[in-house]
């Protein structure tokens, strides 16, 4: 805090406080760490856990997600398994350049995944990637 060496009582020391200030954006830095990772995924999967691999390619991936209930989504929307394939296919057709990611919930069971797998090999399509949680 800085002191006036002036004897005059009268003079009004104009300083702004910026404690408050700090304390508020690092509250707000907080808070933004915390919810930006819960902003990237809306559908709520458990990732099942595996030894660490390579990242996947760089780009805007088309994700491919299978929840508890054994629901299907392509980018957070709804599909049936039999409107899956077609829907990859045309994904597939007018960009194949593009990288897919499936990620499914650790408590489906195989059976539902293995659907979804078969019938992204039928669309054609080759750039997949499994997601799940490092240990």
């Amino acid at each position: 805090m800085a002191f006036s060496s002036q004897s005059d009582g009268d003079d009004v020391l104009s300083e702004i406080n910026v404690t408050p200030l700090v304390d508020v954006m690092l509250v707000l830095l907080v808070v933004f760490i915390v919810t930006a990772p819960l902003l990237n995924n809306a559908i709520q999967v458990n990732l099942p856990k595996t030894s660490t691999t390579n990242q996947p390619e760089p780009g805007t991936p088309i994700t491919i997600s299978v929840n508890a209930e054994g629901d299907v989504f392509i980018d957070k929307q709804a599909v049936t398994i039999a409107a899956l394939e077609p829907a990859l296919k045309s994904k597939y057709q007018n960009n194949p350049d593009l990288v897919y990611h499936l990620s499914s919930d650790e408590s489906v069971k195989y059976g539902s995944v293995a659907k979804v797998m078969a019938a992204i090999e039928r669309s054609g399509i080759t750039k997949v990637a499994v997601l799940t949680q490092s240990n």
